[in-house]
């Protein structure tokens, strides 16, 4: 694809009033991520970062950390009189910055999160083979009421001749079901001609960016319409119940896309999946489970209900038992976890590893084949292979100030409710008896008791029972 010529201008400047949020509009989050972040997302799919140019002002700094990462240029309007005066500051932007101005512009809204790569390629190839001055992105939802229409020469053709609001539409225009997205392709010098034209002759006095059209129209430029195949894609959210209503609709569409690829997902409706997550063919998603960040699981393995699951990447024919949670968290092949295990960030369970009951674990390496399967806290450790550690046995890791590691060899044993005070090592072949207190080095082939010596008094229970009633006596 020849991108050369080509920039994108994303506005994400408003305040979202209609939302009752401190938070910028553009950043409030669906399907894992903020309005924005899909919308360039969707964008980089057609140009580099480089020729994408968001334009923000409310809370500019807030949008500006949270979107920099993307490697998007930013463009500032301080003042919000609307979608004309946003690309006015485009304009003024390539007149200071020196920057070469792309012969087409193409126009997309920071809050319509939706929006295909597709649709935006398919605006942008009608424009350059309509060669139009203006190409309008429209949709025909099942109530277009409320909405601008666009109206077009003739049904059949492509040629626009208005954008009208609704509020300013003939009784017989209001049958008119084409409603305008808000989504535009520019020549970018016959906008940035007309952009000088604009006024604030209008109930909100600001600069619209739709009068353009009819600007162009009455020069005889051509301008022309293209419709998106789903009206949902293209509309926005002004207030929390739309954007919860787009928040489902792209979580079923993921879903969706799951298992076309030969995922199953049992009551798709109840499980909560991220824009981002991948999952391999033959594995089970149960109902109620939560796959957030950038989750990655392989093929073959079954997730139960009620887990979980963020940023975290599991291997192939993993099982997942009821109730887990995980995050940032690294499990390889043929493991099996839970139920309500929970794994914090930097813990690695190897291939065929058991973790089990009520354990959690955090910044540990836990080796091939090794198990824990029972009510075991194991943080800042490194766990070799085939070790058993028993029923509430721990680590401890933290002196208060500072953290420290714990080390297991191979094929050690763990007796039940033992404690490991770190930094400690426990060398391959070792046992520990159950109930010990480990605070020095256990060599290879050992067996390590740290526990007092038990002490039984026969009798006892009798002489204190007899003592109790001489007191009340």
């Amino acid at each position: 694809m020849d991108t050369q010529g080509f920039a994108i201008a994303i506005m994400a400047a408003g305040k979202g009033t209609r939302l009752k949020s401190k938070r910028p509009k553009v950043l409030h989050e669906i399907g894992g991520r903020s309005l924005l972040l899909h919308v360039i997302a969707a964008a980089q799919q057609i140009v580099p970062a480089e020729q994408i140019y968001c334009i923000i002002g409310h809370e500019a700094e807030r949008v500006r950390s949270a979107i920099a990462p993307t490697g998007v240029q930013f463009v500032m309007q301080e003042e919000q009189r609307g979608t004309g005066h946003a690309l006015q500051m485009v304009k003024a932007y390539f007149a200071l910055s020196g920057q070469t101005i792309p012969e087409n512009l193409l126009v997309l809204s920071g809050d319509v999160p939706l929006i295909r790569p597709e649709t935006i390629e398919l605006i942008r190839e009608t424009h350059l083979r309509e060669r139009a001055a203006m190409t309008i992105l429209t949709a025909v939802p099942p109530n277009p009421t409320g909405y601008g229409r666009v109206l077009r020469v003739d049904p059949g053709k492509p040629e626009v001749t208005a954008i009208v609001e609704q509020k300013s539409l003939r009784p017989d225009q209001l049958a008119t079901p084409e409603i305008n997205s808000g989504i535009y392709c520019f020549q970018t010098a016959a906008l940035f001609e007309k952009l000088d034209l604009l006024d604030t002759n209008n109930a909100h006095g600001e600069f619209y960016l739709t009068d353009v059209a009819a600007m162009m129209v009455a020069d005889g430029q051509r301008v022309v319409a293209v419709k998106a195949d789903s009206a949902d894609e293209v509309l926005g959210a002004n207030t929390i119940a739309e954007m919860m209503h787009l928040d489902a609709a792209m979580r079923l569409n993921t879903a969706r896309r799951l298992m076309a690829s030969g995922v199953t997902i049992f009551q798709p409706e109840t499980c909560v999946i991220d824009a981002e997550v991948e999952i391999g063919a033959d594995t089970v998603i149960e109902p109620h489970v939560q796959l957030l960040g950038s989750t990655k699981i392989g093929s073959d393995c079954r997730i139960r209900s009620y887990s979980v699951i963020e940023d975290t990447v599991i291997g192939e024919r993993v099982t997942v038992r009821n109730g887990c949670i995980m995050g940032s968290a690294f499990v390889a092949d043929d493991a099996v976890l839970g139920p309500y295990a929970h794994l914090r960030p930097e813990s690695r369970i190897g291939e065929a590893a058991h973790i089990g009951n009520f354990v959690e674990t955090k910044k540990v390496t836990i080796g091939k084949g090794s198990k824990a399967n029972h009510l075991n806290y194991l943080g800042d450790a490194v766990i070799g292979e085939g070790v058993n550690i028993g029923a509430g046995a721990i680590t401890c890791n933290y002196d208060g100030v500072n953290k420290h590691q714990t080390t297991i060899g191979d094929n050690v044993f763990v007796g039940s409710d033992s404690t490991l005070v770190a930094p400690v090592t426990i060398e391959s072949g070792s046992y520990v008896a159950a109930g010990s207190t480990i605070t020095e080095t256990v060599p290879t082939g050992a067996l390590a008791l740290g526990r007092a010596r038990q002490t039984v008094k026969p009798g006892w229970v009798e002489q204190k029972a007899a003592q109790r009633k001489a007191r009340k006596d």
